[in-house]
């Protein structure tokens, strides 16, 4: 695809904005840690939410919606609709909880909690675990995408794709720190919507495609437009994977980057910098509202319109014969699309993709490289390590993930299949993480516990899925097992293994107050001044969640509804969504926020 003089000045005008923002945030970002990392503590909640919003719009994020699309139709989107149940779960009851705990990293919350050995060692394993192995495949994941996207639209060969994109990132990320990443963020998402935006309403107006009517019509995208699966016309285990597996299990047992159960990764680094609690739910609410009921429409509408273009892999395939047949599935069809826009829209649109890769990386690149300093090199290296120091492990840090997520993302193939292997890979612990903030008993055994079973059940499933895929359970069947054995596997764990100490649960209390009756046994021996949590906001904080849920779900399928032109079906559920929002400001000031 060739680009022209106004295409280059767009991009080149973009990447000139994010060094210079970079650059600029970096004049304080070295004085420190919480400067680097943290941005002091002292961020709003809408930039800290946009930044969240632009993290999770990734390069891969769009072909992975286009390929779902293609492969289940709009209700497979329930894959990843579900974690909106996790997300207002944490917006709710989380969110205060991180704030108030005043670490520096999710990694650190495991010497708070838990005390000995085992709390140190299992500090350090999640530190390495997430902050660096699973890190790296998130960013190995993002980078394949624009792997894809270099080899589509530019003719790129995927080393040029990846040192070119990876290049300028790494420049602002190690300048700016997270302050550096959030105001780079803010601009990234804004060329990222509006290049998605612009490249929807472009590609839907193509004459083959016909315009908005005619792909709803299109006997190739009609059967797929269903936003709630029908039994009768999707086969079971489409039903059970995309639908059912989700909204019942999915949300609340796997661990998945931006929907952690409880909250994790780079949302808790942002709800960590926020200025007090309150900035830090309402960044996560705004996060939620944005990602799952906004954003969709524009990548679900050119899924649905390369079926019209593109009805098959095969398709595909023989439409782009110099690619690598590695890298031709049903989520090639997003870029193959883009491929299709004029001269000035094109420029734009790559520059939007652009924005949406680095958005992710620098994320992945600030929060993995705190994690290994805080919990990592000050933990068990050097303790006293001076500030400057500190800035200049991480940094080097930052630099190692993302060589080392570039090189994995040269032998990846497909992203809804990495998408599956992470959700494999911590099935199970997602209930752990929540209620080890309001049961007293949960201990780092049963931790340790699930995360050994989780990832040992992963591994042999993705083996016999190697050596034997017709043989092998599955997608729903191994995320049922998984949950089954890692869930047996920590509560087992809770009652056979040494509850925490009675001075780190009392600390614990004191500094959080996470409130309900699963604390009983330590706070009625504490003093009466040391023991008070906050729990007469649990039932807001419950209603709230479910309102909220209710709510963008409504806006979601408001836009969707509009979309195809069923017009009285969109405002029922704007009237809804409505309702839902009402209930969730009546709940807002019944909670208890500090």
């Amino acid at each position: 695809m060739h680009l022209g003089p106004l295409d280059w000045s767009i991009i080149a005008t973009t990447f000139a904005v994010y060094l210079a923002v970079g650059l600029w945030a970096g004049r304080t970002a070295g004085s420190g840690f919480e400067a680097f990392f943290l941005g002091n503590r002292g961020q709003p909640w809408w930039l800290l939410g946009t930044s969240m919003v632009a993290t999770t719009f990734a390069t891969d994020t769009p072909n992975l919606v286009a390929g779902i699309v293609r492969e289940y139709g709009v209700f497979g989107n329930w894959l990843w609709w579900a974690f909106l149940l996790s997300g207002t779960v944490t917006t709710f009851f989380f969110a205060r909880l991180w704030r108030r705990s005043g670490v520096l990293t999710d990694v650190e919350f495991y010497e708070l909690r838990y005390s000995g050995r085992a709390a140190a060692w299992l500090r350090g394993f999640r530190a390495a675990y997430l902050g660096i192995l699973f890190n790296v495949l998130i960013m190995a994941n993002v980078t394949l995408a624009a792997i894809k996207i270099g080899g589509v639209l530019l003719g790129l060969s995927p080393l040029v794709s990846v040192a070119t994109a990876a290049g300028i990132t790494l420049a602002y990320s190690m300048a700016g720190g997270l302050t550096g990443v959030l105001l780079t963020d803010l601009v990234q998402f804004a060329v990222a919507m509006a290049g998605s935006v612009a490249a929807a309403a472009w590609i839907v107006g193509l004459p083959d495609v016909g315009g908005l009517a005619a792909v709803v019509s299109h006997p190739a995208v009609a059967p797929r437009l269903a936003l709630l699966p029908d039994p009768a016309a999707v086969s079971f285990d489409a039903l059970l994977t995309a639908f059912l597996l989700p909204l019942g299990v999915q949300w609340w047992s796997a661990y998945y980057p931006g929907a952690e159960p409880g909250g994790g990764g780079y949302v808790v680094q942002r709800i960590l910098a926020a200025k007090d609690e309150r900035h830090a739910a309402g960044a996560a609410l705004f996060f939620n509202v944005m990602h799952y009921a906004v954003r969709p429409w524009p990548w679900i509408l050119v899924g649905l319109a390369s079926l019209v273009v593109f009805p098959s892999v095969e398709s595909l395939r023989l439409a782009h014969p110099d690619l690598d047949p590695q890298y031709v599935h049903h989520d090639l069809a997003y870029p193959a699309m883009l491929a299709r826009l004029p001269p000035g829209l094109m420029g734009l649109v790559v520059a939007s993709l652009i924005a949406a890769y680095m958005s992710t990386i620098s994320t992945q690149m600030n929060w993995g490289s705190s994690i290994v300093v805080n919990d990592l090199y000050r933990r068990f290296v050097d303790p006293g390590a001076s500030p400057a120091r500190q800035v200049l492990v991480g940094r080097v840090a930052t630099a190692a993930l993302l060589a080392a997520g570039c090189g994995l993302a040269l032998v990846m193939r497909d992203a809804l299949s990495t998408f599956q292997l992470v959700l494999q890979v911590g099935a199970g612990t997602g209930l752990l993480f929540m209620v080890r903030w309001f049961w007293w008993r949960i201990n780092a055994a049963a931790e340790i516990a699930a995360m050994v079973v989780s990832f040992v059940v992963a591994a042999a499933f993705f083996a016999w899925q190697q050596v034997d895929p017709a043989g092998a359970p599955a997608a729903w069947q191994q995320m049922l097992l998984g949950v089954a054995a890692t869930t047996i596997a920590w509560l087992a764990a809770t009652f056979l293994g040494s509850p925490t100490d009675r001075a780190t649960l009392e600390s614990f209390v004191t500094r959080v107050r996470p409130g309900g009756p699963g604390w009983r046994a330590v706070t009625e021996r504490m003093p009466a001044g040391n023991a008070a949590v906050d729990a007469g906001d649990l039932w807001a904080a419950a209603l709230a969640t479910v309102a909220a849920t209710v709510a963008t779900w409504g806006v979601l399928f408001a836009i969707g509804l509009l979309l195809y032109g069923q017009v009285a079906w969109a405002v029922a559920a704007a009237i809804a969504s409505a309702a839902g929002w009402l209930a969730v400001r009546a709940c807002w000031s019944r909670l208890a926020f500090h």
